[in-house]
This record gives C-alpha cells, sequence and structure tokens, in this order.
C-alpha cells in the first residue's frame, strides 16, 4: 500500500476517535454537575490541564469557564484539536482516499463534520448533555460503517492501529482528569463526593454499566483504574487498545506473534507485554499520574515509530 495512503487512513481514523474522545473530557465536568451536592463548584481547569494545551488556552481564553472551555475544545477553528478541527482534518484525510474508503464512510464524516459545524454556526446550544451524546453516536456510526463496508486489508488495519493508539491515549487522559480535579480538601477522600468524581469519569468512559456488570459492587480508585488500565475484554481499557492496535501492525507486516523485525514492533510489543504483566498495586505505589504520563510517552513514541517506518518518503 502506499504510504499516502495507509498515513491518511491512519489519521483520518485517529481525527474521528479525537473528536469523540474530546466531547467525552468535557462530559467528565457535565456528569459532575449532574450528580454533584447543591453548592459545589464545577472546575473546568482539570479538563484543560489534561490537554497539553493549556498555555494556549490562557492566551486565547483567560479565565477556564464552562462557556470557554467548550467553545475552545469544541468549536475553535484555529485550536488544531477541537473538535471541529478534528473532523475538518478527517475529512480532508478521506477526500484523498476516496478511491480506497466506502462511499458510505465519505457520506458519514460528511454528515458528522455538518453536524458539529451547524452546530457552531447557531451560536448557542441549549442541551450540551445531547449535543456531545450526538457526536459519540456519530463516531460509533462512522466505525461501524467502516468495519461493515471496508475490507479488512492492509488499510484497514491502519485505521484499527489508529483509532486504538488514539483511544489508550485518551483514556489515560480522562482518568487524569480525575487526578487534577482537587476535592475541596483531604477529608473528602472517600467520601460521597469522591465516589461520585469517579463514578462520573467512568460514565464519560462508557464504562460505568461493565464495570457494574463485571461484578464490582463497590466504586474505589483502585478498581477503577485497573478496569480502565488492564482490563483484557473492555473496549476502552488501555490495555484492550495497545492489544488490538499489536494484532492489526501483526496482520500488516505479518510477522508472528511474540516476535519482533522492525523497531515500531518491538516499541509497541514492549508496551503490551509490560500491561499484560502489570498488577494495578504497582501503578498506584509508583503514582498514577505518573504511569498515565507515561503511557502518554510511550504511544507517542509508537506513533513515531509508525510514521517512520511506513509513512515517511525513504531518500533515493
Amino acid at each position: 500500500m502506499l504510504s499516502r495512503v495507509a498515513n491518511s487512513i491512519y489519521w483520518l481514523n485517529r481525527y474521528i476517535e479525537r473528536a469523540e474522545n474530546i466531547a467525552r473530557f468535557v462530559e467528565v465536568n457535565l456528569n459532575l454537575l449532574l450528580d454533584s451536592p447543591a453548592g459545589m463548584t464545577q472546575q473546568w481547569d482539570p479538563v484543560i490541564a489534561t490537554t497539553g494545551d493549556a498555555k494556549l488556552f490562557r492566551e486565547r481564553y483567560g479565565e477556564a469557564t464552562e462557556e470557554n472551555v467548550i467553545q475552545f475544545l469544541t468549536f475553535d477553528r484555529e485550536y488544531s484539536n477541537s473538535i471541529l478541527s478534528c473532523l475538518q482534518l478527517a475529512r480532508e484525510n478521506a477526500r484523498s482516499v476516496r478511491e480506497i474508503i466506502s462511499s458510505e464512510m465519505w457520506q458519514q464524516i460528511n454528515a458528522f463534520y455538518h453536524l458539529v459545524q451547524d452546530t457552531a454556526k447557531a451560536g448557542s446550544m441549549g442541551d450540551w448533555f445531547a449535543f456531545f451524546e450526538e457526536v459519540k453516536s456519530a463516531s460509533h456510526l462512522f466505525i461501524g460503517i467502516a468495519d461493515a463496508t471496508m475490507t479488512h486489508n492492509e488499510g484497514w488495519h491502519f485505521g484499527q492501529i489508529g483509532r486504538f493508539l488514539e483511544r489508550a491515549d485518551k483514556t489515560s487522559r480522562i482518568l487524569d482528569v480525575k487526578y487534577f480535579i482537587l476535592l475541596p480538601s483531604v477529608r473528602d477522600v472517600g467520601s460521597a463526593l469522591d465516589e461520585l468524581q469517579w463514578m462520573a469519569l467512568l460514565k464519560s468512559a462508557s464504562a460505568y454499566e461493565m464495570y457494574r456488570k463485571r461484578g464490582a459492587h463497590r466504586i474505589t480508585p483502585t478498581s477503577v483504574a485497573e478496569f480502565l488500565l488492564l482490563d483484557r475484554d473492555f473496549p476502552r481499557s488501555i490495555r484492550y487498545c495497545v492489544q488490538q492496535a499489536e494484532r492489526s501492525l501483526q496482520e500488516i507486516t505479518g510477522t508472528p506473534r511474540g516476535t519482533w523485525n522492525s523497531p515500531v514492533e518491538r516499541t509497541l510489543g514492549k508496551l503490551r507485554a509490560d500491561l499484560d504483566y502489570l498488577v494495578i498495586d504497582e501503578v498506584i505505589d509508583s503514582g498514577l499520574h505518573e504511569f498515565l504520563d507515561s503511557i502518554q510517552s510511550r504511544t507517542n513514541a509508537v506513533d513515531t515509530s509508525i510514521y517512520e517506518t511506513f509513512f515517511a518518503l525513504q531518500p533515493m
């Protein structure tokens, strides 16, 4: 497959997944507002902190209010990671590979983009919950259409790698939102308020029901972190995402499981192996925030290695 085509399919899927996960970031706080006791002040700084773009936000908007944060993360065309910008970039990548993807995929990307663009033009939104649910549903619909209408060849597997790497990174950042949220006092750790925040986080990752169905009757920081980091079967856990990305990489390279022939296979395989043998107590003892930072750095390293292995033009 041409490196240009593979690169476009990879980023098309990353941008669709990123748009969905930005909606999830905002939902963390919207769910907290819905569930928090009367008088509890909603905090938007944690959401900005986890994007890594706090400096840019301060320069452009100043105070982290609900209105400013939602505008920045959702509709700001000059911010490359806003939902609208992600969909515009996804659409451009899709346009460049129209001959490879299905017409149904192209139609869904267009519908998704216009949904967000039309909302941005309207200038106001009465029900943010409904809008962000539409964003998530549009992303899910694209994934389903791609799976059902595109041949599961190399191009499809590049899309899978992009989607799952993006999802692993963003699951770590959704967990980090909770780390950055400061409770009113140390006494609130383990309180009903603390449990509400962890519950909101699970809901924002569409993980609350599956967490409960697994038999976890209590919501504790350790058990929530274990579920979102290390669960083998939940499709938004970091471990699951890394496993699926490695599986698609092996389909592309033809390298047998447990072996590697290129730096990207080694980098991704080592991350998967580390997660396979990790226990949550080790994560907590070393520091959850520090561990999440390392996950983000390692997924970025995989992305860089994928670019160097498959997408970079080699000198003649």
